[in-house]
């Protein structure tokens, strides 16, 4: 028991040397990378760039006793920053104190939520969020995150909540342009491009391969917060308009419950799930992915509940809501990390840099920042997914482009509510109409196939249709229906055998349904069978009174059941086909 809520005991034991060599070296790499990513986060979220750096330490630290996953690596991104600003932006004006209480409360209650549902083993929850959705989720987040960090490579004043109101309002002032703000912006963010394509083929060709390349690689961001706060500082940008972090405070965060205040909270819980949902899909996803590779296992259940430990415990330190990062679990997995201690050691390395190193960013250019962002979601808009899901499933197509479409337009809650909901009418939609088969005996075979896509042999008196859905409310009346408009159509039919390998439920409307069929087909004349019923669905039915009133039998496969029904015609296209290929053989 305790090993599954503290997971730091299951691998804690075996620590060895060789894995603290690794940890230690990944958890170098992972800092460097995380340094800038945290300011840059903060700016996003609104937030004073010290609140980035003060969400990547408690947050590691937590996760690396709770979480299951090696090498996830936990702290600010860009999809929960951006939920992060829509949802403080409706409570108070950025810069604002109560802006960032409520930043502070959000992270607060979304760990508590995300805690509660994993104590509750709500894991299943996220499943509501399809794959395209959640693609299309990201990326109409990346182009909202990207448009709204041009104000700042612009050197402008821009809001707005949504794209269209983005692109307006930096629109409106084009004419505000400040040139050398346009220079470090638009020189960062080529440089960040360059080096995530170019950096590494370079290195290789001067000798430099291995973690060396990569940490060199990785340093990107690094070099160009140092290159362009030099030239910040030796130039004198901020005199000509260049806006600069200013002052951060050097020194770790005081440890702070938030207080507790029902009408803010009543306020903030819908963003704070919505934020929790969208964080745990992204963080499980990664998890699990990354497991993979390594045939070990993630519980879903306890992610919740280490997630949710992480944010609680970013909220006390004065962080905002954390979540695992997809580039920087990749960069921790790559660069070998072993265990949940190379979070930990992180997290060691972003407080050393708050301690002694904040001073130096005093007249880091918010531009750097500002590409440091759209360098990073950029990677994550993926529009070729609308054609790749266009070709395959127009539903969940529709589900997509929806999500797309009301983010791009309404803003990010929106976005993602319409998408989780579209996706459920549309599953409601599609097993309302189940995929039904009326099925054929394959010559010289026990088996029954589809009479449209096979050669197989019928027999009028009997009906055999197989439905390859679960029996439940939204789908009841269409099986009814069709099976009465078989009935109807062909008066040969005597026997209607229900063929049911893919029925893995009967909920009480479709009992209910079963009842109705197996009545009107008495009515009429016509027997009602089962076949291939699964154990579970047989012993619910076992526990009404449906068995008891069959007018026909539950066959153990379809075999058994054309055999007792039409005896002479199943054994004899069986036998007379296997005599065939055995003549010819």
């Amino acid at each position: 028991m305790l090993k599954r809520y503290f997971p730091i005991l299951d691998w804690a034991p075996g620590y060895s040397r060789h894995m603290l060599t690794d940890d230690l070296v990944a958890a170098v790499i992972v800092t460097i990378m995380l340094i800038p990513q945290s300011l840059a986060y903060a700016l996003l979220a609104g937030l004073p760039a010290e609140v980035g750096l003060y969400a990547s330490i408690a947050p590691l630290v937590v996760y690396a006793v709770f979480g299951t996953s090696r090498t996830l690596a936990v702290g600010p991104v860009a999809v929960a920053s951006l939920m992060t600003a829509a949802a403080a932006g409706e409570l108070a004006a950025q810069g604002s104190p109560e802006y960032q209480t409520a930043a502070i409360l959000l992270a607060f209650l979304s760990g508590l939520m995300l805690a509660g549902m994993g104590l509750l083993r709500l894991g299943f929850l996220a499943n509501f969020l399809s794959h395209p959705v959640i693609s299309g989720f990201i990326t109409a987040s990346g182009l909202i995150i990207a448009a709204s960090q041009l104000k700042h490579i612009l050197g402008v004043e821009a809001q707005g909540h949504n794209l269209y109101e983005l692109l307006l309002s930096l629109g409106a002032h084009l004419g505000q342009v400040n040139l050398p703000t346009l220079a470090i912006g638009v020189s960062a963010t080529a440089f960040l491009f360059w080096a995530r394509s170019r950096l590494m083929p370079l290195m290789a060709r001067v000798g430099i391969a291995g973690k060396p390349a990569a940490v060199i690689a990785r340093a990107a961001p690094v070099f160009a917060v140092a290159a362009t706060t030099a030239a910040a500082w030796g130039w004198d940008l901020a005199a000509r308009g260049v806006a600069i972090v200013g002052e951060v405070p050097q020194g770790l965060p005081a440890l702070v419950v938030p207080a507790f205040d029902a009408g803010l909270w009543a306020q903030i819980a819908i963003p704070a799930l919505l934020i929790s949902i969208v964080g745990y899909v992204e963080t499980i996803s990664v998890a699990q992915t990354l497991a993979a590779k390594r045939r070990q296992r993630i519980d879903p259940d306890q992610e919740l509940i280490a997630l949710g430990g992480a944010n609680v415990a970013s909220a006390v330190s004065g962080g905002f809501p954390v979540t695992g990062g997809f580039a920087r679990s990749v960069v921790n997995f790559d660069a070998g990390a072993q265990t949940p201690a190379a979070g930990a050691y992180t997290a060691a390395g972003i407080a050393m840099a708050t301690l002694f190193l904040t001073p130096l960013l005093y007249f880091l250019p918010k531009a750097t920042l500002a590409a440091t962002i759209m360098v990073a979601v950029l990677s994550l808009v993926d529009l070729g997914a609308l054609r790749r899901t266009w070709d395959y499933s127009k539903t969940d197509f529709a589900a997509m482009a929806a999500t797309i479409l009301v983010t791009l337009g309404f803003g990010v809650e929106l976005g993602i509510v319409a998408g989780v909901g579209l996706s459920v009418v549309l599953h409601l939609y599609r097993t309302s109409t189940p995929h039904v088969a009326v099925v054929g005996q394959v010559p010289g075979t026990e088996h029954f196939r589809n009479i449209e896509r096979h050669e197989v042999v019928t027999v009028p008196e009997v009906y055999s249709v197989r439905v390859d859905e679960s029996l439940y409310f939204p789908n009841a009346r269409f099986l009814e229906d069709l099976i009465n408009d078989a009935v109807a159509d062909d008066p040969r039919i005597r026997h209607v055998v229900l063929m049911c390998p893919a029925v893995n439920l009967i909920d009480a409307s479709a009992l209910e349904s079963l009842e109705a069929i197996n009545a009107r087909l008495r009515d009429a004349g016509v027997t009602l069978h089962l076949s291939e019923v699964k154990g579970p669905v047989m012993d619910r039915l076992g526990r009404s009174h449906f068995l008891d009133e069959l007018t026909g039998q539950v066959f153990l496969t379809q075999f058994d059941a054309l055999a007792a029904l039409a005896p002479e015609v199943t054994r004899a296209t069986y036998a007379a086909d296997r005599r065939t290929a055995a003549a010819g053989m």
